[in-house]
């Protein structure tokens, strides 16, 4: 079993970068009346208490959305804002929703959600978080899970593919997966997160997949600060396939905010 939580890590800056980008395409897609599915397959526990004795002890979330809110990266109108905004009210001020929260509070009732999360305390909280409704939540391989359920129904909608990269192979296995998932949804929004470590370990995937050739491909990188001295990761990537329009200038707008750091 693998040992990575995200508690350690929420609210920081490659979240800023993931959860923009994301709450950005489910706000876009949402725009038309008819129904999507969402499927993510690494989801985590859902929701994150940034006043809890993980996060303080790194601090990331500091540096990362609570400066992102002190300076005003997000306009009140803005998805992820809203996002913020509605966990705040439902789970409390301290509480950070990561990308279920995030899909569940901006999709619909008419909307499919499926998280897939192997690790059992992840998968427990997860449930709660999530649970009821139009969401379902198994605790099984994510790439299993989108090989069964791909094409979804509803047909159209986004698949987030947000791995901890705690194998080195997955760099190399991601390509091959990407464009198998692509050949079985070709309609679909494909995300992939990842890490951009300062070994620059991210480069032959990223080769890969622009080998791949895949259509409206978004690639968006941002680089920060590391979090603390002697920590790897030094900025955080989005590749996209069926990338929505307009979401190029909201990437744009996030390099600009991240260059300013």
């Amino acid at each position: 079993m693998l040992s990575y939580q995200h508690i350690y890590h929420a609210g920081n800056l490659a979240d800023v970068q993931k959860h923009a980008l994301l709450a950005w395409t489910l706000s876009y897609l949402t725009q038309k009346d008819k129904p999507l599915s969402y499927i993510e397959t690494h989801a985590g526990r859902g929701l994150y208490r940034l006043d809890s004795d993980e996060a303080r002890k790194t601090g990331e979330a500091t540096a990362g959305i609570e400066r992102a809110r002190r300076e005003d990266w997000f306009d009140p109108s803005h998805p992820l804002a809203r996002a913020l905004s509605e966990t705040h009210a439902q789970f409390g001020d301290a509480c950070y929703p990561g990308s279920p929260v995030i899909a569940a509070g901006l999709l619909r009732l008419q909307d499919s959600l499926h998280f897939a999360e192997l690790h059992p305390q992840e998968h427990t909280a997860l449930s709660q978080a999530v649970s009821g409704g139009n969401a379902r939540v198994y605790r099984q391989d994510g790439y299993e899970l989108a090989q069964s359920l791909l094409p979804p129904t509803p047909r159209r909608g986004m698949l987030l593919i947000d791995p901890s990269y705690e194998v080195k192979s997955e760099y190399d296995r991601l390509p091959g997966i990407i464009g198998k998932l692509h050949r079985k949804w070709n309609v679909g929004v494909i995300a992939l997160w990842y890490p951009i470590l300062a070994d620059g370990r991210h480069k032959p995937m990223l080769t890969a997949l622009v080998n791949l050739a895949l259509p409206k491909t978004l690639h968006h990188e941002v680089t920060f600060p590391a979090a603390r001295k002697g920590h790897g990761m030094i900025g955080s990537g989005m590749f996209m396939v069926n990338a929505p329009f307009g979401i190029e200038n909201e990437a744009v707008r996030l390099s600009a905010l991240f260059e300013s750091l």
